[in-house]
């Protein structure tokens, strides 16, 4: 059996219709391999998944997994890994506004909308990973993304008289505030996304004490 062999769909079993099957290459297989296993992360986590449950779900036998990615372990990093680049990509290049709140709800907007497209890798992303990867937890990821906007809050604050070397630690909270609400809203889903993000904008940006009733989105305007 060749397990770089695939059937198309509508077929009832694997020897069944084998004159309709597709070759992958090592590739196109590798491909599968990740979005069947981010699939199942997502759903049942690390722990809750097996090597033989992903292999079954790709058509493949155990040893094309550990072929591929050495086991779960290195399937999971893999996955995880692309996850975080994704993200922070997203909101780097979200991030061309030229006011400083411009830039907060940028990037506000750009994670809430990675956990309305992205839902399956955010999942993954929140969960507490049992594997040391090369972008590491939840929380490193929040310290990465915030180091995308500690330079814009260096420089407002270098302007407004305030210590810039304080800009990391807001940086870190002002993220840390987004990153959390968003895990709040995986599952909320209200209010809307865009709602959402000028409500955290509103808090960080005015502060309890100078609330904005109804806020909403400069950009949107």
């Amino acid at each position: 059996m060749n397990d770089n062999v695939v059937r198309l769909p509508g077929t009832a079993t694997r020897a069944e219709g084998s004159h309709q099957r597709v070759r992958m290459s090592g590739k196109e297989r590798r491909e599968q391999l990740l979005d069947v296993g981010r699939a199942l992360f997502a759903e049942k986590g690390f722990d809750g998944t097996s090597v033989e449950e992903i292999a079954e779900k790709a058509g493949v036998s155990k040893p094309v997994v550990y072929e591929h990615f050495g086991g779960k372990e290195g399937l999971y990093a893999v996955v995880v890994d692309r996850e975080v680049r994704r993200l922070l990509d997203r909101i780097t290049a979200s991030l061309d506004g030229t006011h400083p709140r411009e830039l907060l709800e940028q990037a506000a907007g750009g994670l809430l909308e990675y956990v309305e497209t992205d839902t399956d890798g955010f999942r993954i992303l929140v969960r507490d990973s049992p594997v040391a990867s090369t972008s590491g937890t939840f929380a490193s990821l929040i310290s990465d993304i915030a180091t995308q906007v500690e330079h814009v809050l260096a420089a407002q604050f270098k302007q407004r008289g305030y210590d810039p070397k304080l800009a990391g630690l807001y940086s870190q909270a002002l993220v840390g505030m987004v990153a959390l609400t968003g895990q709040w809203w995986l599952d909320a889903r209200k209010p809307k996304r865009d709602d959402v993000a000028a409500h955290l904008v509103n808090l960080a940006w005015n502060g309890l004490s100078h609330l904005e009733p109804k806020p909403k989105l400069r950009s949107k305007r």
